[in-house]
């Protein structure tokens, strides 16, 4: 009997090994496949504000050079992504930013998702591949659930927030599926500190879940505690060794003061502006209620011959209030963003609904799985369908940015007609700049989607080139080197490339209006008067730049100002 026993323990054993195997060679396969196209020079269609791109650049720039974030310069978001890119910037020199930013997060999800399908594929290879396949996609498609150009093209834009919603994502899949209460707290800790150190409105949102998890009965005292202290030990190695923790605190103090509105305006602008989906798993919401509604019933009436934690748990842990909470968390979440993958983080409750939907009677049952594809199919099928557009596009038709000194950043495409429209749009802002002074004294833009243009971003990337050119004659006409430069402009491309520095504790993504202190304190401002160049970009002519000249006008005094181009003013030092 006992040897009886042992052989089916090693054919379950066997089986067990079967199911996990393959969702962990997909993994291993698309890994593999990232770091092959990470190491050639891939081209990407131009989007919508891809200027955002920089910031990372910039950010990765100075990690390089031996900054910290938060503790040597302002940035909008958490460290993670830039000590995260900066290390792939050093491993992979060729590589399109844009990919290298999108899939840099897989050496944090990665891990994570290995664990998860580890778990679970030992029960399910179905729900394993059900959970990895849907997340892959998201996570490789540097697209968003937004679309603010008709062009073909990618989104460099909002690219912590897509981080921050695949993190998510991860994190509601672990609460749900996993069972080993030790995995479980390991991926709680690991993916909760990596939230926190993403952007800390993600981890707010999955605490959320996480404390609903708890009271729901899905984590235990033990997984809990042993996640909690599992972060909390994290974060004092990162203090002791770097000090970001406090830093980026208190930057995220700064922020909020900086961005204060209505919490509730937001709340209705994020819910319009997803309505397709939040509205279906409103809809959603109330079907499984309706459903649930004589269970409810029944442990409600029974909930004096049962101890109270165990009522609790049986009226919590059920799908209509996971759906609500994570839906909630996910709207919370949207608030402070403008771009992202909105709430992907629903797929796993619709996976996990799916599983009970044969409960309900016929015509409830078809009207839930009608509700839950009408939840999860558009995001995807809209990313999909936009970034399959775009390869396709670039395939037939587009043309490359020719460029001298942009590096990789330069590495992009578009149609010949809106790179002829950006050249064309330099000489009209030169010619005419009268005209877009009087908008920017107006404090307005010449139109209301200037930088989602894409014949701005595309000479956005021609000017910066046309600097770089100018700066590197000036230098060799003078005899000088500016090592420490400063672009008075919403991005500061060139100290990534022209492999310089940036002036330390200045704020990058310098949007004047939302995310650089004012007035900069003594520290700051001694920096940016040390700077060896400060330019100004005149092409075209903003308010936002005359903001941020204004802001810095201190370090500008006693500099003589120079036409360094058309379309760039310089202050050297000395």
């Amino acid at each position: 009997m006992a040897q009886a026993a042992g052989i089916r323990d090693e054919a379950g054993h066997a089986r067990d090994r079967k199911r996990v195997l393959w969702p962990l060679l997909i993994l291993a396969l698309v890994l593999i496949l990232c770091v092959l196209l990470l190491s050639i020079p891939l081209k990407l269609p131009v989007g919508a504000m891809y200027w955002d791109l920089v910031v990372y650049l910039d950010g990765g720039q100075r990690v390089l050079t031996g900054q910290q974030p938060s503790v040597d310069f302002f940035a909008p978001v958490g460290p993670l992504a830039y000590w995260l890119f900066a290390a792939g910037m050093a491993l992979f020199e060729r590589a399109q930013p844009l990919l290298l930013v999108q899939w840099s997060l897989l050496a944090v999800s990665a891990p994570a998702l290995a664990l998860l399908v580890f778990d679970i594929g030992r029960r399910s290879r179905s729900i394993a591949f059900a959970l990895l396949l849907p997340f892959l996609a998201f996570q490789l498609m540097p697209m968003n659930v937004e679309q603010y150009s008709t062009f073909p093209s990618v989104d460099g834009y909002g690219i912590y927030n897509r981080h921050g919603a695949e993190l998510l994502y991860l994190l509601v899949a672990s609460l749900l599926f996993t069972r080993s209460r030790v995995i479980l707290a390991v991926l709680i800790a690991w993916l909760c500190l990596a939230l926190f150190l993403v952007k800390i409105t993600g981890f707010l949102a999955g605490g959320l879940v996480c404390a609903f998890a708890f009271a729901a009965g899905r984590v235990g005292w033990k997984a809990a505690i042993g996640a909690a202290l599992g972060f909390l030990a994290a974060l004092a190695v990162l203090q002791l060794l770097t000090g970001t923790p406090s830093a980026y605190l208190q930057d995220i103090a700064t922020l909020i003061t900086m961005n204060e509105g209505g919490l509730l305006s937001r709340f209705l602008q994020a819910a319009s502006l997803h309505f397709g989906v939040f509205g279906s798993a409103s809809l959603l919401l109330l079907a499984l209620l309706f459903a649930e509604r004589r269970e409810i019933g029944l442990i409600l009436g029974a909930k004096r011959r049962a101890p109270l934690v165990k009522v609790i748990t049986r009226l919590l842990d059920r799908p209509s209030l996971w759906l609500g909470v994570t839906l909630f968390a996910g709207l919370f979440y949207e608030t402070q963003n403008t771009g992202g993958q909105a709430f992907i983080l629903l797929w796993p409750v619709l996976l996990a609904i799916l599983q009970v939907s044969r409960r309900p009677a016929p015509r409830l049952r078809a009207v839930i799985l009608i509700l839950v594809a009408a939840t999860a199919l558009p995001p995807l099928v809209d990313t999909l369908h936009r970034f399959s557009r775009a390869m396709i596009g670039q395939a037939y038709g587009y043309v490359a940015l020719d460029h001298t000194h942009l590096k990789a950043l330069g590495q992009v495409s578009q149609r010949p007609e809106a790179m002829e429209r950006a050249r064309l749009s330099r000489e009209v802002y030169i010619e005419h700049a009268d005209a877009f002074q009087a908008f920017a004294d107006r404090n307005i833009l010449p139109g209301l989607s200037l930088y989602s243009d894409l014949d701005f971003q595309l000479g956005w990337l021609m000017a910066a080139d046309e600097a770089a050119d100018a700066i590197l004659a000036y230098e060799r006409e003078n005899g000088v080197r500016f090592e420490t430069i400063l672009s008075l402009n919403f991005v500061n491309p060139f100290p990534y490339i022209l492999d310089r520095q940036g002036p330390r504790y200045v704020a990058i993504g310098a949007d004047p209006y939302r995310t650089v202190p004012q007035p900069p304190d003594e520290r700051t401002m001694a920096e940016v008067s040390a700077s060896d160049l400060i330019l100004y970009p005149a092409c075209p002519i903003t308010s936002a730049n005359e903001a941020l000249r204004d802001i810095y006008a201190p370090a500008l005094e006693g500099r003589r100002e120079i036409r360094l181009s058309a379309c760039w003013l310089a202050y050297p030092r000395g």
